[in-house]
């Protein structure tokens, strides 16, 4: 599998398996994960990923990520994917649905780095932290 976008769509449709190994499969040793989000928090390398997705995809339950725009631009065994999405999932009881976006670089067959930046304001909202309109 040698198109990016097709690597990208993989990685994130493994969310919903909930299998932090069908998650981390996709990546690079040295796997970059980027948030620009006030809420979110990055990491580096492949192991410390795998270490923490136990505890997000038990926090966010049915995690599914939908694509709502994919753009590609590529090079010989690298390019970069954008995906605009909407981040779906059960949040302590309550269903949430969050807007963002992800830049990834992909190299060779797997992801070397994820950059996201997703709407905290509309999370807070929905799960009754924010009042703010």
């Amino acid at each position: 599998m040698d198109n990016g976008g097709e690597i990208v769509r993989s990685y994130l449709a493994s969310f919903a398996t909930g299998d932090p190994n069908a998650v981390a499969s996709w990546v690079t040793a040295d796997f970059v994960n980027e948030h620009l989000s006030e809420l979110g928090f990055g990491c580096g390398g492949r192991d410390e990923y795998r270490r923490r997705l136990p505890g997000f995809l038990s926090t966010f339950v049915g995690a599914r990520y939908e694509i709502v725009t994919l753009a590609e631009i590529s090079t010989p065994g690298a390019g970069d994917v954008v995906v605009r999405y909407r981040f779906e999932a059960t949040y302590e009881g309550t269903p949430i649905d969050i807007p963002g976006v992800m830049w990834f670089d992909v190299r060779d067959g797997s992801i070397a780095r994820r950059t996201d930046l997703w709407d905290s304001l509309t999370f807070l909202r929905q799960t009754g932290q924010s009042s703010q309109p």
